[in-house]
């Protein structure tokens, strides 16, 4: 079932959009204050790319001030749009019996782009 949902997921819009993580991420990494952040698109790209089967959690030293003050950043700039881009992309999938599984991979999304720093992919 992982096979079929991320076959039909990069098919109906996970290719376009793992794309466009990683153009924006490889624009962010050619100055060198950028880095952190154009890593953590690349890193929603890869994610973006094949769901299903994956999962987000809280990585290890995810209380260093370093993470506090990235995540900060994050916020403050503007990139809480996408997670709730994500959130309302969810909440339109799962009207559908059939979109709930798209709708829930759109959740975890948002729960990785609303504070992305010190957070691990499996």
């Amino acid at each position: 079932m992982k096979l079929l949902g991320n076959i039909l997921w990069f098919v109906l819009g996970g290719l376009i959009v793992a794309i466009m993580y990683w153009l924006v991420g490889v624009l962010f990494c050619i100055s060198i204050i950028g880095i952190p952040f154009g890593m953590q698109l690349i890193k929603f790209g890869s994610f973006a790319l094949w769901p299903f089967g994956r999962k987000v959690e809280d990585g290890k030293s995810m209380t260093g001030c370093l993470y506090l003050l990235f995540n900060i950043l994050w916020i403050a700039l503007g990139w809480w749009e996408i997670a709730a881009m994500h959130a309302v992309f969810g909440l339109l999938c799962c009207i559908t019996i059939v979109g709930i599984p798209f709708g829930m991979q759109h959740f975890k999304l948002a729960w990785l782009s609303l504070m992305p720093f010190g957070k691990r992919i499996e």
